[in-house]
């Protein structure tokens, strides 16, 4: 949905009280605008040159064996695994399928697994991630929920802005504003340095539509709570 149609939306629905006012432009990964200009092979060049620099300057001797290897395959794992949700060509295609049993409960995928990596240190975070949706007339192959988690993970990220990245998405694709994406997610910013605590987890989540409604969100919730 472009800024302008949103904004017709939030004002169509009375939304513009909602906490998640302009989400669908203030939730953005910042980019520049020449960001695909280079090519994969190009970036994970320049990458490895200035990785080498790196662990020079760390002092590191690049001419031992494990470690005259290391800024290429660190180069690599940037661009084709860690960061590879930042190009909008590895994002995945949503198959979708008619609601021909006419299904008007919630969906819920709970406890997809992620990893991700926190932009302000660039170390990982990882957790779990729930989604629920009402079906406005279709519903979408599962595997995909967990691909479209796995999209927006795979990129410099923070927490909260994941989560409505992939609400947002989901919005779109299945063309309901009944959405809840929930995300519980451990930091090693904050368990491998700094305050040091290992125990903390990180819960944020992003609710819309019918999910708003104090028994839905309450059954949701138990739902995403209640142990296999």
């Amino acid at each position: 949905m472009k800024q302008n149609e949103t904004l017709s939306f939030i004002k169509a629905n009375n939304l513009s009280n909602l906490i998640f006012d302009d989400l669908e432009f203030t939730s953005k990964t910042p980019l520049r605008d020449d960001a695909f200009e280079m090519c994969d092979d190009e970036k994970i060049k320049l990458i490895s040159e200035h990785f080498s620099k790196i662990m020079h300057i760390l002092g590191l001797d690049l001419n031992d064996d494990s470690l005259k290897d290391s800024p290429a395959r660190i180069a690599k794992m940037y661009v084709k695994e860690y960061f590879s949700g930042l190009d909008p060509k590895n994002k995945p295609y949503l198959t979708l399928f008619k609601n021909k049993y006419n299904y008007k409960q919630m969906v819920i995928e709970k406890d997809i697994s992620f990893y991700s990596n926190c932009e302000h240190h660039f170390v990982p975070f990882m957790g779990k991630a729930h989604i629920g949706y009402i079906s406005n007339g279709e519903v979408v192959g599962l595997s995909k929920l967990n691909r479209i988690v796995d999209y927006f993970a795979k990129r410099p990220q923070v927490q909260e802005r994941m989560t409505i990245q992939i609400a947002n998405e989901l919005k779109d694709s299945l063309k309901t504003e009944d959405i809840a994406v929930v995300l519980e997610a451990k930091h090693l910013c904050v368990s491998s340095r700094g305050i040091k605590d290992d125990t903390s987890i990180t819960t944020t989540s992003a609710l819309f539509g019918k999910f708003l409604d104090m028994d839905t969100r309450s059954e949701f919730i138990r739902l995403i709570e209640k142990k296999h």
